[in-house]
């Protein structure tokens, strides 16, 4: 039964499989809802009970940090692309992860994401004006690169203090670091995404020295400048590593996740409809294109001791790998989990994940995708796909490669 099971798991690589792998999850969650594959070297699940019961554990199941590299791994730290990855928040285990994440959500407030709408709308509207005037004349513009990339851009470049003169280099080199996510990438993309791991490393280091000689009104300088009463300081390395999380992960799943969230608007044209003709479904929209069809696919972690999850037991040290996407369409927790649904009320899925590692991001994600959804309803009700979609070649980070709209 593995082997069928980790047949169905590669085919999610496929170009079926990336238009559309919830089939695949739907066979695995009704075959195999808990097995060992051979393919991603650990046990996959595809229940929401189940990975939820993982996510929420953070004492069972460990993420795969640098001393779990070092064990089974050791020569991991070859590799630039994972050993930045291996040094950034979510790849931590407590205490480290308490402390830093304690340390940065200090400044990277509720409060201060709130304060962002201003700028949130200001960049939906700028980018819808420029969408606009490139499809006046009743030809298609590009979605992902005219609005979707520049509005994740505009919103964590402001947050952090990047120049826009920079939002096109980082955008390549975070690209490509997200293939190192990929199960199933090419092993000549190797060097390439070393190479961009190196670089993107490099500009915030050399950002975090032009603030510290020169604080702004921006995220950096305020976790690089604390009040002389805090007695615990972020160190150059702390802010590092939280700039490079928040920047790499602050805008790729957004922009992803819309992209494919649109996708599913202008396919399913009563939902549509529906926004358009009621701007106050736009948060229930954003939460339930996240739930029907998001960016980040797959959670890894490794059990610290023996556990029975869906009735199997799993011994300890083995690697778990919990299938959100196929979470976010079980049965058991969604009713009719394969109709896109945007007045759903069904509480959230598992696309931001759940316990400790829940999304630090979450919170402007979501703010992001509600405007954007709100002013599209708003100011284009006859949006329509007018050309070829092309998805990433990515199953466990999905998007949109190319969304051709015209109104």
């Amino acid at each position: 039964m593995s082997a069928v099971a980790d047949e169905a798991l590669l085919s999610l690589s496929t170009p079926g499989g990336l238009a559309d792998p919830y089939p695949v999850y739907a066979r695995l969650r009704d075959e195999s809802p808990v097995f060992r594959s051979e393919v991603f070297g650990g046990w996959v699940l595809s229940r929401f009970a189940d990975c939820q019961q993982v996510l929420a554990d953070g004492e069972t199941f460990l993420v795969l940090d640098a001393q779990w590299r070092d064990r089974h791994t050791p020569d991991w730290r070859d590799n630039p692309a994972m050993a930045l990855l291996a040094d950034l928040l979510p790849w931590k285990n407590p205490p480290d992860h308490t402390r830093e994440r304690r340390l940065l959500v200090r400044d990277f407030t509720v409060r201060r994401v709130q304060g962002l709408e201003p700028a949130v709308r200001h960049a939906v509207d700028r980018l819808l004006d420029d969408f606009a005037g490139a499809t006046a004349d009743g030809t298609a513009a590009e979605f992902v690169t005219t609005v979707l990339y520049p509005l994740g851009m505009a919103v964590i470049g402001d947050l952090v203090g990047v120049p826009e003169a920079d939002h096109a280099r980082l955008r390549r080199v975070t690209e490509l670091i997200g293939k190192q996510v990929d199960p199933a990438m090419p092993a000549d993309l190797r060097a390439e995404v070393d190479a961009a791991a190196v670089e993107f490393r490099a500009y915030f280091v050399d950002l975090i020295a032009r603030r510290r000689a020169e604080p702004r009104d921006d995220l950096t300088s305020a976790l690089l400048v604390r009040p002389a009463a805090d007695a615990e300081l972020m160190s150059d390395g702390d802010v590092l590593n939280a700039l490079l999380v928040l920047f790499g992960g602050g805008y790729e799943t957004t922009a992803g996740a819309l992209g494919l969230g649109i996708h599913a608007l202008l396919t399913h044209p009563a939902q549509f409809a529906l926004l358009a003709g009621d701007s106050g479904l736009a948060a229930g929209a954003a939460e339930e294109v996240l739930r029907w069809d998001g960016a980040a696919q797959m959670s890894q972690r490794a059990a610290v001791r023996p556990v029975v999850i869906g009735g199997v037991e799993i011994p300890a040290g083995e690697v778990i790998v919990a299938l959100n996407g196929a979470a976010n369409r079980d049965p058991a927790r969604f009713a009719d989990p394969d109709r896109f649904d945007i007045t759903r009320d069904a509480g959230r899925g598992l696309f931001f994940g759940h316990g400790l590692h829940l999304c630090l991001g979450a919170a402007l994600a979501r703010l992001e995708m509600t405007v954007l959804l709100e002013q599209l309803g708003k100011r284009f009700p006859g949006l329509r796909i007018a050309g070829e979609v092309r998805r990433r070649p990515n199953p466990a980070l999905r998007g949109m490669a190319a969304l051709p709209l015209t109104r």
